[in-house]
C-alpha cells in the first residue's frame, strides 16, 4: 500500500479549491464597491459558470 501524501490530495482537490477561492473573492468584491470592482466580481463569478460549460462541452464530444 502506498502512503498518502498531501500532494495527492492537492492533485485531486486543487482545481476545485482554486475555483472556490476565486468565487469567494468575486462575492466579496461585489459587496465592497462599485465601478471597476464590479467588473472584477463579474469576471470572478463567471469562472464557475465557464468551467461548467467547458466540462459539459468536453463531455459531449
Amino acid at each position: 500500500m502506498t502512503p498518502r501524501t498531501p500532494f495527492r490530495l492537492l492533485a485531486i482537490f486543487g482545481i476545485p479549491m482554486v475555483i472556490a477561492l476565486v468565487t469567494t473573492a468575486g462575492l466579496i468584491s461585489a459587496l465592497l464597491d462599485d465601478g471597476v470592482v464590479d467588473a472584477v466580481s463579474w469576471a470572478a463569478l463567471s469562472v464557475p459558470v465557464l468551467t461548467a460549460v467547458w466540462s459539459w462541452r468536453k463531455r459531449k464530444r
